[in-house]
């Protein structure tokens, strides 16, 4: 696994000791986190985190696709995909030098 990676595990540690609380009770509150984001994408809500982006579920439509192992022509169903857009906040914070 790549060590570059903010796991559930370590973000649970991270907010229990930052929050002075019990690693239970930092589970229960990225669980209950990660539950309401799932749920608001779920109904088709877009999902706005001021400070961090925007999540939005769209609709892709059918397409003309080639699978790869033989070249045969295939249609790829629609289908609906989350797609993020980062804020300029999170974009500067992101790109900013260290001069």
């Amino acid at each position: 696994m790549n060590n570059n990676c903010l796991t559930k595990a370590r973000l649970v540690d991270i907010i229990a000791e930052l929050l002075s609380i019990t690693k239970r009770e930092a589970m229960n509150c990225i669980d209950t986190l990660i539950k309401t984001m799932k749920n608001t994408l779920e109904s088709g809500e877009s999902l706005k985190i001021t400070g961090f982006g925007k999540f939005e579920v769209r609709q892709k439509r059918d397409r003309r696709g080639r699978n790869p192992w033989n070249g045969e022509e295939l249609t790829v169903s629609t289908r609906k995909v989350v797609t993020f857009k980062p804020s300029p906040l999170l974009k500067g914070a992101i790109n900013a030098t260290t001069d």
